[in-house]
């Protein structure tokens, strides 16, 4: 049990203990995608759908779920994050919205798990500012790209 660390030797759950670890510099980023008709791809970059600006409202979105993580995810530490940033990759010949989130930080643990729930409702803003135009819409491939710093240095996702 013992290889996971948010598990003690009995199997408990518990939060992992970074007082004793130096502060680095570390960085993650995360990504996902939302594929959408035609229509609606149209409407957001358009900015015709009538609640508003779509890519904005997600920008924000993701950017307010990155600082609140810990209260979202049990075992995520409450953290002083530095600087988020939520990026859109519109793709019209696949009618997707690819979505990419940087969170950055000087502390005692990482910010994987922000930048994941930054990309992750940024996501779930899009889908819930335009379901009313198309409730098909699929969110699909959250994932870490990279991160760096801390004990276990850096992590680059493979090419798909």
């Amino acid at each position: 049990m013992s290889d996971f660390t948010h598990m003690d030797e009995q199997g408990h759950v518990r939060m992992v203990d970074v007082s004793d670890k130096v502060p680095t510099d570390r960085v993650a980023v995360a990504q996902a995608k939302i594929s959408m008709t035609a229509e609606t791809f149209l409407k957001i970059m358009n900015n015709h759908v009538r609640k508003g600006n779509v890519l904005e409202t997600a920008r924000i979105a993701g950017i307010m779920a990155a600082k609140k993580t810990p209260d979202l995810i049990p075992m995520c530490h409450p953290i002083n994050i530095g600087h988020v940033q939520v990026d859109f990759f519109p793709d019209e010949e696949n009618n997707t919205i690819g979505i990419t989130a940087l969170v950055r930080i000087l502390d005692r643990t990482g910010v994987e798990m922000e930048a994941m729930t930054a990309v992750s409702t940024a996501a779930l803003t899009i889908y819930d500012m335009c379901k009313s135009h198309d409730r098909a819409m699929v969110i699909s491939g959250i994932c870490l790209k990279r991160k760096s710093g801390g004990k276990s240095g850096t992590f680059i996702r493979p090419a798909d």
